[in-house]
């Protein structure tokens, strides 16, 4: 089991649990959170799999935060034109 922890000032929810839906066709993968971040627990049959989601599964998460304009305060952001 690989055990991801997601800052919640550099991912946003519903990116996170976008991901979490898109691959857990792919392995078991729950969410749950604590004060500062996002728990993602990714378990799969081997190593190599579980390591291959989790990896997917955090850049697929921090690409729709970015995509989607990151909103909140203390959210990660691009340089301002």
């Amino acid at each position: 089991m690989i055990e991801l922890r997601l800052h919640r000032k550099l991912y946003r929810e519903a990116s996170v649990d976008e991901a979490v839906a898109v691959y857990g066709t792919f392995a078991t993968v729950e969410r749950a959170e604590d004060a500062v971040r996002w728990i993602v627990r990714v378990t799969a049959a081997s190593p190599a799999r579980e390591r291959r989601v989790a990896g997917e599964l955090a850049n697929y998460a921090l690409g729709r935060t970015i995509t989607a304009g990151a909103g909140g305060a203390g959210a990660a952001r691009g340089p301002s034109a």
